[in-house]
Formats: C-alpha cells, structure tokens, sequence
C-alpha cells in the first residue's frame, strides 16, 4: 500500500515538476515611436525591416492591436494599465513646460516586476513627465534609465524647446553628436551582457524612432533613393535604422545565451504621422485621430511562451492590457479592478481574445485636438464627434512634409453633433458610415460610452510654467519645479 501511494505521490511530482521548476521569461517590451500601419516589411515589402520581420514570424503579427491616438496616453496605459482617460491625461500630450505627470498613485508595471525579483531597466523616450523627481523612471520602478524625458528632441544634439534632455539615470548627459538610435542600442547590448542570466531582467525599449525630426545618417536613407519625396526617404531610412539597433540587441540576447528565453513584445505608441511621413495605407487617418490609421498598432510578440510561429493573430488586444498580460508572462497575478485584461493565455496559444470592446479615448477639454471619443463593441465601431485632422486615405506617394501643417482647430465644429458607425469586420478601413442605417446600434454603443464617460478624470492640461525653464538648471530640463 504505501509504495502505490509513492508512486502516485511521484507521478504527481514529476507532472507538476514543470510548473514549478519553470523560470519567469527575460522580456524585452519594444515601442515604435509614431510607426505606420503600412511602414513594415512584413506588410510592406519595399520597406527594409528584415530583423523585426523576422522577429515577427517567428511568433505572432498582431492584427487587431490598439493603442491611443498619441504618445503620453498610450504609454500610460502601458505602464498601469488604465485608460488614459481615468488618470486625466486623454488630452493631446504632456508638453516640457507643463507641471504634471502619470498620477503618483498608480502602480507602474516595473514596480510590479521587481516584486516578481526582476532586474528593470528603460532606454529613451519617457514622456509620461517629470517636474519632479518622483515623475521619473527610476522613482517608478526602474533599476537603471537612459534617454530622454520629452516627447521628442533633436536626435544628434539632444535637445528640445531651448533645452538639453538626456539623462544615464539621474545625470545629465551632454550630447556628443552621435545618432541617438545608435546609443540606445549600444546601452541595451551593454545591459545584456553585464546582465546575470540567472535573474529574470524586463527591458523597455521606447525608441525616439521614427518621431519627427525626421533625422538619419544618409546612409540608411540612401537605401531609398528611388523614393521620390525627401521626407519620406529620410523616414524610411529612420524605420531601417531602428529595425538594424533591434537586430543588434537580438544579437547580444544570443550572445548572451539569454534569447530562447526571452518574451518579445513589440508595438508603435499610435499610428503614422501624416505630415511627417508617416504611413497607414490602407487605413484610414493617422496620428492624432481616432481613426484606425492613429490607433491601430504595427505589432506582433515573439519568443519565451509563444506557442504559435508565423501567424497572424485575429484576436483583439488594447494598449491597457499589456500591463497585466506582460505582468502573468512574468508569473504575476494581475489587479482584476484594472481595465487592462490578462491575455497571455490567449496569446500563448493563440486561443481566442479575452476582450470584446475598448475605447479609443474619451477627451472633453476643447478644442479635442486628438478627437473627442469612440468606442469599439465588437465588430461596431462608433466615433462621437470630431474624430482628428487627418480624415483621408494616405497612399505612400501622397505623404509629404507639408501636408496638413496648417490645419485649422476650426474644422472641429462641423463635426460637434455628428456620429459616425462603422463595421470593422466588413469595412476595416472605414469607408461607409452606417450610422443613418442602424439607428439602434449607434444607440447601444453611445449607451456604452456614456458609461464610461462617467468614470473620466477631468484633463490634467495645465498652463505652462515659467519655472520649468532649463536656464535655471544648468540648460537641461530637468525635474524639482512642481
């Protein structure tokens, strides 16, 4: 009797041994700044991005993946999973003079990472503020930081708006004209070959690229040369140079010995930039809209508890989910009160997504600049108002640099009382408004909406602060004025 017991006692052991003997996953969490729809190899293939091709198909392309129309919601939602719009920062960006930033109260991803005994580092853009101290990475989560706290900034001096912003974690850094994409990978490879392997290390990796300037060593942009607009060249060449920093980091994981374990996610922050060459054909829109083209992310995850290789993955995933899903990756257990949902054991097995609505952004404070509001709820998509500047359909060769520089905030009041409904399923690039054919669907959606516009936190969009001002601290900008 008590050998059966044994054996059954073993046999349960060695079934479970897997389980409880499997290490969390090394995860490199990758963000394209302002990267189009249709500016991806796998999508586009006179766009040169062989290292995230095939980064991307060995795991799974994600086709259905959202994100905010521009940088500081989306990265917000990255890093607690909330909607932007519950921690007041649904309204354009977070400007460099501006006294605020992600409210202090929410509990970023990292922080929740390094309970789970992981190493956390950032390199390059931040922009979730930082007019004091407790603003910045390294106060919320991260080990190490290197790169900038703006929103954008010259890639070769470092500065932006009359200011220098480049930091090694709290230490200004001054520039010495090498090309920003270059050093961020440089310290990432850095990073992972110092890195003991034996410990679980979450890497963020928000590139400046591809945001406007539009700046490249000529190099990379003579690549395009039969590309007849300037802008565009210098764009495609910013996309290749990104795409060449990600084949090198992806090199030293393997030096490393760290890469078959290493989870891989990858998305832009909000679509293509029309006026600075941004593409989202054939979506429609771009940055700045609540059109698919500003919302609707190049992204795909790859590596470490991916089951699934070269395949296209349907299911519906939003900006707020990663917090929680990267947070089970690593072995964590996720807030349920989160508006983010755990999608890992979708993505794993590529099973069905756990989400079925989503909203694109909720932003009251005039003029809505960014759009006012819409809802996804299933295939329906409903946009309440002003939907953003750019409302056309972009081919490659239409994309110009001074397209729409001078659009008028004026073209928001045409659209004060009108609703538009699309059919995503069938019409994914929003062409046929079908709003005066299903009256009652446009009922059920705004019903919804209203719904959560009852949770909005009012837009935290202060005026501008002379206190900011890098004079007085050395030319940089930097944190203690708020």
């Amino acid at each position: 009797m008590e050998t059966s017991v044994s054996v059954f006692v073993f046999c349960i052991f060695i079934h479970f041994l897997p389980y409880v003997s499997a290490k969390p996953p090394h995860i490199v969490f990758i963000v394209a700044d302002d990267y189009g729809w249709n500016d991806v190899g796998f999508r586009n293939p006179s766009v040169l991005t062989p290292n995230i091709d095939k980064l991307a198909r060995s795991g799974m392309i994600l086709n259905s993946s959202y994100v905010m129309p521009v940088c500081t919601p989306s990265r917000n939602s990255f890093m607690t999973g909330q909607y932007a719009f519950k921690s007041g920062l649904q309204h354009i960006v977070i400007l460099p003079q501006q006294a605020t930033c992600a409210p202090l109260n929410n509990t970023f991803l990292p922080q929740k990472l390094k309970e789970l005994g992981y190493a956390t580092h950032a390199i390059g853009k931040w922009h979730l503020g930082f007019c004091k101290w407790e603003c910045t990475p390294t106060y919320r989560g991260f080990d190490t930081f290197y790169g900038y706290y703006n929103g954008a900034e010259d890639y070769y001096n470092l500065s932006i708006a009359g200011g220098k912003d480049f930091r090694d974690n709290r230490t200004p850094v001054n520039a010495t004209g090498e090309y920003s994409t270059i050093l961020y990978a440089r310290r990432a490879e850095s990073i992972i070959k110092d890195h003991d392997a034996s410990k679980p290390m979450y890497m963020y990796l928000p590139f400046q690229s591809v945001h406007e300037p539009l700046q490249v060593p000529q190099k990379y942009s003579d690549i395009y040369s039969k590309v007849h607009t300037e802008s565009r060249r210098t764009y495609l060449g910013m996309v290749t140079a990104m795409d060449e920093a990600i084949g090198n980091i992806t090199k030293a994981l393997k030096t490393k010995g760290m890469f078959n374990d290493t989870l891989i996610v990858f998305t832009a922050d909000n679509g293509g930039w029309i006026t600075y060459a941004g593409n989202n054909y054939p979506l429609r829109g771009g940055k700045t809209t609540v059109f698919e083209g500003g919302t609707r992310a190049t992204a795909f995850v790859s590596g470490a508890g991916i089951q699934k290789s070269n395949y296209v993955y349907p299911g519906m995933i939003h900006a707020v989910d990663w917090m929680p899903t990267v947070l089970s990756a690593a072995g964590g257990t996720p807030d349920p009160t989160l508006d983010g949902i755990d999608q890992w054991d979708s993505l794993q097995k590529a099973g069905e997504s756990k989400r079925t609505e989503f909203i694109y952004n909720i932003d009251d404070l005039k003029p809505e600049n960014c759009g006012h509001a819409a809802i996804r709820m299933g295939d329906y998509k409903l946009i309440d108002g002003y939907p953003g500047a750019y409302q056309d359909w972009y081919k490659p060769d239409q994309v110009v640099s001074d397209l729409y520089k001078n659009v008028s905030i004026n073209h928001t009041r045409p659209f004060d009382d009108i609703m538009m409904l699309f059919n995503l399923k069938d019409d994914p690039n929003e062409h046929v408004d079908l709003s005066n054919k299903h009256p009652d669907i446009v009922k059920k959606l705004k019903s919804r909406l209203e719904y959560y516009h009852k949770q909005i936190v009012p837009a935290n969009f202060p005026s501008i602060s002379p206190s900011s001002a890098p004079s007085n601290y050395g030319g940089f900008w930097t944190p203690g004025w708020c």
